[in-house]
């Protein structure tokens, strides 16, 4: 199961409490005081990690807590410090307060870190209060309550190229033709409900990250059909490529579905719409008719065009070495439309 939104509720470890205590040994009179001071709680971090994908792990862990500070002992020994929590999450997470939703901390690079719920700080023992002035001091302190927050983790793909296109487009097998995983794939709309991530390797071992984006439709873009769960994984992306049903099979005309796809994202962030794009004209096998017509309204550079049958296999090399030489620096064309 892929997660992608969770909100956990955290709590630092309480501090261990001081303690009264005092020395008494045999041939040592008025020993004076000998109580230890608590350890501190431990925190609450979250830390992106390459390794993990997606939010499962918090999915119904909904309440987590760091350890609490051991108590101080007797013989002037303090307590130990309650271990920190670290909460692994994937590159591309972001925490928000759940009561004010501010953001708290945008995890990109692996190995960031973030302090969610500080621990609380450990009581005095007596003999810390011991002074010149007071050589029996008879009070000590409680340990202080860690630090309770909500958060809400939201993770958003981070990926080379993000597939964007209307429900039964095609993406889904595109994506297991270019990235050779499996994955759900049938003749239905919304057949994937989660995003997919996965990656096309190279005789060279360079990688260019691929994320399969459920289907978008028209009202993506004010949450219609979970739009925004789905648009906000095509904000990392370094490219986005529109997949276009060319065959028309359920009258649609695909350059209507091109605009809708283009106008649903402009709403969404227009620093999603300013990102380069490629164009991916898919089923041609059953809609060569379509194309010459796509072709003339289309006014972007026709470099960005790649015309395939992703069922057949058709025309996917050139798609994916123009991928991997954008990837090295390649352009492609972000000239305003005209309808």
């Amino acid at each position: 199961m892929f997660t992608d939104q969770v909100k956990i509720r955290c709590k630092g470890g309480k501090g261990g409490d001081g303690i009264t205590s005092w020395r008494r040994e045999k041939y040592i009179a008025k020993g004076g005081p000998y109580g230890g001071n608590g350890g501190d709680g431990g925190a609450v971090i979250i830390k992106s990690d390459a390794r993990t994908f997606s939010l499962d792990a918090l999915n119904n862990r909904r309440h987590v807590w760091a350890e609490n500070g051991q108590d101080g002992r007797t013989r002037n020994q303090h307590g130990r410090r309650g271990g920190d929590l670290l909460l692994k999450v994937p590159c591309g997470t972001l925490a928000r307060d759940g009561f004010g939703g501010k953001l708290l901390c945008d995890l990109v690079h692996p190995g960031e870190e973030f302090l969610l719920c500080k621990g609380g700080k450990g009581g005095k023992g007596n003999a810390h209060y011991k002074t010149s002035v007071d050589r029996a001091p008879v009070r000590s302190t409680l340990g202080k309550l860690g630090e309770v927050n909500e958060v809400e983790l939201e993770l958003k793909l981070i990926a080379d190229v993000a597939l964007l296109g209307l429900p039964n487009a095609g993406k889904s097998t595109l994506f297991s033709k270019l990235a050779a995983v499996s994955v759900k794939i049938d003749a239905y709309p919304f057949t994937t409900l989660k995003p997919n991530l996965s990656y096309v390797e190279f005789d060279d071992f360079s990688r260019i990250y691929l994320a399969d984006i459920p289907g978008i439709i028209s009202g993506a873009c004010r949450n219609k059909g979970l739009g925004l769960s789905f648009l906000r994984h095509s904000e990392r992306a370094s490219i986005l490529a529109y997949v276009i049903d060319l065959s028309g099979e359920e009258g649609r005309d695909p350059f209507e579905d091109f605009l809708t796809l283009r106008n649903e994202v402009k709403h969404y962030s227009l620093m999603a719409l300013k990102k380069p794009f490629f164009v991916v004209l898919n089923k041609v096998d059953k809609g060569e008719r379509h194309l010459a017509t796509f072709k003339r309204r289309y006014q972007f550079s026709q470099e960005t065009l790649f015309v395939a049958s992703a069922l057949q296999g058709r025309g996917l090399f050139s798609l994916v070495q123009s991928l991997k030489d954008f990837n090295m620096g390649g352009i492609c064309s972000t000239k305003k439309i005209g309808k």
